[in-house]
C-alpha cells in the first residue's frame, strides 16, 4: 500500500475562508509525507486569497489531470479560465458559480479513483443553488455522485463521535423523517463505519431520543416507546450494540457520551450543537457509508473574517488527516481479509 495518498480538495465558496485555510494547512511541510493535495480551483483565484491573508512565499504547481499531481509539492487543476471577481464576505450568486466548478470536477476525479479521498472546503448552501446542484449540502450531493444508497453525516471530534437519522432538514420536517427504517439503517451504516474506517471492534452506540425527556413514558410524546426503542431492539437483534433511547439534555449534561463509541442523534441540531461546543476548530464532518472517503472542517464559509488572516486552520487539517486515515483503515483491513488474517486477533480498538 502507497504511504503517500493523492487526496483532492475543493475550494468552497471563493468570497469566504476556504482558500486562506487550505493555503495555511499547504504550508505545512509535513503534509507531504503524508499525501499529495490536488485542489480544483484557480491559481488567480488563489494568488488574490494569499495576498489578502498575507501569506508569504506559496504557490502551486498547476497541473492538467490529478493523475499528473506532483509528490511534494501543492497542485492545482485550473476548473476554468476566465477572470473572477472576489468579493470577500459577500454571499452572491459569483460565489456559489464557482464553488459548484470545483465541487463538480473534484467529485469527478473522487468517483472516477483519480484521487484516494476528497476534502471539501466550506459552501453556501443557498448561492450554490442551481439546475445542476438541487441539494441540501455536500452530503447529499456526493452521495448521489458516488451512487450510494443511504450515507450517514458523521461528526468525528476527539471526545466524541455524532451521527444524525435527519440531516438538512427543516424543523417542521423532522418528525417526517423519523422513522424505524431509517433509524436502523443508520445504526448500520454507523456500526459498520466504526468497525470498517476506524477499527472499533465492539462500538457501543449511544441513540437520543426526539422529544424532551426522552417521551417521559409518552406524557411529552410517542415516538421513543412506538419507533426508537422498537428500532433500536431491532439493531440490536441484528448484532449492533444500540442503547437508549436517553434524553440529550441530560445525556450531553453527565458526559455520558464518554462511556460510548458514538451517539446517533434524531436530528441536526440535537447533535451538532452539543458537538460544536466540544469540539469546534477542530472537528471534523465525514460522509459515512459511502465506497469513496470524503471530509470537511465543522466550520461554515466564514465571511465575517474571510481575507484577514484570522481563519484557523485546525479544522481543515484534520479532515485532511482523518480522510488519509480512513483510507489507509479501509484499504490495510482489506489487505488483512485477503489473507483470510481475523480482524478481533488484529486490533481491538484502532481509533
Amino acid at each position: 500500500m502507497s504511504k503517500n495518498l493523492k487526496v483532492g480538495i475543493s475550494i468552497g465558496d471563493i468570497n469566504g475562508i476556504g482558500l486562506e485555510v487550505i493555503i495555511k494547512t499547504l504550508s505545512d511541510p509535513d503534509v507531504y509525507k503524508y499525501c499529495t493535495p490536488v485542489v480544483y480551483g484557480h491559481t488567480k483565484v488563489a494568488s488574490f486569497h494569499r495576498k489578502a491573508a498575507g501569506i508569504q512565499e506559496f504557490s502551486f504547481q498547476v497541473v492538467s489531470d490529478a493523475e499528473h499531481a506532483h509528490q511534494g509539492k501543492p497542485n492545482m487543476i485550473n476548473c476554468w479560465e476566465e477572470d473572477v471577481k472576489i468579493e470577500l464576505g459577500e454571499s452572491n450568486p459569483t460565489g456559489g458559480k464557482y464553488a459548484l466548478l470545483s465541487l463538480q470536477r473534484a467529485t469527478e476525479d473522487l468517483v472516477a479513483g483519480k484521487i484516494d479521498a476528497l476534502v471539501t472546503a466550506p459552501i453556501n448552501k443557498h448561492n450554490i443553488q442551481s439546475d445542476e446542484f438541487k441539494f441540501p449540502g455536500h452530503t447529499e450531493y456526493i452521495q448521489e455522485k458516488a451512487k450510494g444508497g443511504d450515507s450517514l453525516m458523521f461528526l468525528m471530534g476527539e471526545d466524541l463521535k455524532v451521527g444524525v437519522v435527519t440531516g438538512h432538514v427543516q424543523v417542521k420536517d423532522i418528525v417526517k423523517g423519523i422513522s424505524k427504517e431509517a433509524i436502523v439503517s443508520k445504526l448500520r451504516l454507523m456500526d459498520q463505519s466504526l468497525r470498517k474506517d476506524f477499527w472499533v471492534e465492539k462500538p457501543k452506540i449511544a441513540v437520543l431520543g426526539l422529544n424532551p425527556h426522552a417521551g417521559d413514558n409518552g406524557l411529552l410524546g410517542t415516538e421513543e416507546q412506538e419507533i426508537i426503542s422498537p428500532a433500536i431492539e431491532e439493531a440490536f437483534n441484528e448484532g449492533i450494540f444500540a442503547f437508549g433511547p436517553f434524553p440529550a439534555d441530560g445525556f450531553f449534561g453527565k458526559q455520558a457520551y464518554s462511556k460510548f463509541d458514538a451517539v446517533l442523534a434524531m436530528y441536526h441540531d440535537q447533535g451538532l450543537i452539543p458537538f460544536k461546543s466540544l469540539s469546534f476548530n477542530y472537528g471534523v464532518n465525514y460522509t459515512a457509508g459511502l465506497n469513496v472517503v470524503r471530509t470537511s472542517p465543522d466550520h461554515g464559509t466564514g465571511y465575517d473574517i474571510a481575507g484577514k488572516n484570522m481563519a484557523s486552520p485546525t479544522s481543515f487539517r484534520t479532515a485532511l488527516f482523518m480522510a488519509l486515515h480512513i483510507v489507509r483503515q479501509r484499504r490495510e483491513q482489506e489487505e488483512l481479509q485477503e489473507n483470510h488474517l481475523p480482524f478481533s486477533k488484529i486490533s481491538k480498538d484502532r481509533d
